[in-house]
């Protein structure tokens, strides 16, 4: 039985919206620390999560794909490295340590961390409702007239029409990044964003439609748009593979080591104290270890293939740089995609079986998330959200109950706040808080029938 339904009248000292990365690892911390806490100490929390099961970039698992990260960088070593839901743990359990280390490579396969996240997950699942989407947060008040708690609605699975409501003391919103896409971008069966990408040409070959695609589009000059322009260059060995970019060639991602350190917790300490010009200084110069950029194996791995198929007569990977589409038309069997070179302004009609937009994410809308609850949150002259250090949202002074914000706080935590660098220091961090601001009313409320 899952914890969440056990006792369905008691108040949850916190309740974690999305059960990605990051509130897995809370998960973890919260149950470190009832581990060994005294009962009256303990953290009773709660994660809902609307996919049926957890998955993270389930669409980019390309096969040979490795992260980008240390895999000292896991759910929990930054935080507790003595714990045993680390990712070295994990390898024991599964009996592939020894060969790991003998790789000689921080970097795992993404295949292989993500099911690291998966194991982690099925240890804390009795502590998460999957297949569970929130509909709203409600704020609640007490007979102070302080907003204590916060009732979170959500859709019953299988039940269309009922909710379910969950009251807790504080809340953990941490539902990822959603594609972006240009403006007036609509997706179907031959216009992609690359998260769709693996179970796409997956879905094409599965039904003997793959052998039909003669050319695809990749839109995009970042990691993703990389990978996504090799995996689709061996997908489908038939066909033309072309990039197209607004810049002249693939940057190459700076991982050089003191570059680095802007990923280090400490960094997040000097950001969060600067001022709005220097935290904007800062993005602006260390765009090149996150935006943008690609790993420098795979620039070369690309160059190579190009100039080795022109050598042999048959470019089938190509680059449409210093341009941008400016039109894209659906026609019966195929697309019709207007390409812009941006130094004369010609324009070129171009035929193509599939685009894939490699544009990038964006932090999901909180507003839309948090209904009501969303005007008790403080705004800066940006009308960006105001987060203290402890990733708590500051709040309006009638409001005892608390908001944390996992990864869409760049603008005041900086650039780690969507990477997995600090995922393990930021659940201690958000732990602390949680107990530090443990709620003073301890009476049991009964949570509103649905």
């Amino acid at each position: 039985m899952n914890a969440l339904h056990d006792e369905p009248d008691a108040v949850l000292d916190v309740l974690g919206i999305g059960f990605g990365p990051s509130n897995l690892a809370l998960a973890i911390a919260v149950e470190e620390h009832n581990a060994h806490a005294a009962p009256g100490d303990r953290i009773r929390a709660g994660f809902l999560e609307r996919q049926p099961s957890f998955g993270w970039h389930r669409g980019m698992l390309i096969e040979d794909a490795t992260m980008q990260v240390s895999f000292l960088k896991d759910l929990v070593t930054m935080r507790n490295p003595t714990s045993d839901f680390s990712f070295l743990c994990f390898l024991r359990e599964r009996g592939r340590m020894v060969d790991f280390l003998n790789a000689k490579t921080l970097f795992p396969l993404r295949i292989e961390f993500h099911e690291y996240f998966e194991w982690a997950a099925a240890r804390v699942a009795h502590l998460v409702d999957y297949s569970d989407e929130v509909v709203s947060v409600e704020p609640v008040t007490g007979p102070d007239g302080e907003v204590r708690w916060l009732d979170v609605v959500s859709r019953v699975p299988g039940e269309p029409g009922r909710t379910v409501t969950r009251r807790a003391r504080n809340i953990s919103v941490a539902v990822g990044l959603e594609p972006h896409l240009p403006p007036d971008t609509a997706l179907s069966d031959r216009i992609w964003h690359n998260s769709q990408l693996v179970p796409r040409v997956r879905e094409l070959h599965a039904s003997g439609d793959g052998d039909a695609v003669r050319r695809v589009l990749v839109l995009g000059a970042g990691q993703s748009g990389a990978e996504a322009l090799d995996y689709l260059h061996r997908s489908f060995p038939g066909a033309e593979i072309c990039a197209i970019f607004a810049k002249y060639g693939y940057t190459p991602a700076d991982d050089s080591p003191f570059a680095n350190r802007i990923f280090d917790p400490e960094a997040v300490d000097v950001y969060f104290r600067s001022t709005p010009q220097v935290k904007q200084s800062l993005v602006d110069y260390h765009r090149s270890t996150n935006y943008s950029v690609v790993d420098m194996d795979l620039i070369e791995s690309l160059y190579a293939t190009m100039y080795r198929e022109k050598v042999q007569g048959r470019e089938r990977l190509q680059l449409r740089n210093v341009s941008r589409i400016r039109d894209v038309r659906t026609l019966d069997d195929h697309l019709e995609v207007t390409v812009e070179y941006l130094p004369t302004g010609e324009r070129e009609v171009i035929s193509a079986d599939l685009l894939v937009h490699a544009t990038g994410y964006r932090p999901r809308d909180l507003d839309s998330l948090l209904g009501r609850t969303a005007k008790l949150c403080l705004r800066d002259d940006k009308d960006a959200v105001r987060v203290g250090r402890d990733h708590r949202v500051e709040l309006t002074p009638d409001v005892t109950a608390g908001i944390y914000l996992q990864g869409a706080t760049e603008h005041t935590h900086g650039l780690t706040s969507t990477l997995l660098s600090t995922t393990a220091v930021r659940s201690g961090e958000i732990l602390d808080s949680l107990l530090t601001h443990r709620a003073h009313d301890a009476v049991p409320v009964a949570v509103p029938t649905a």
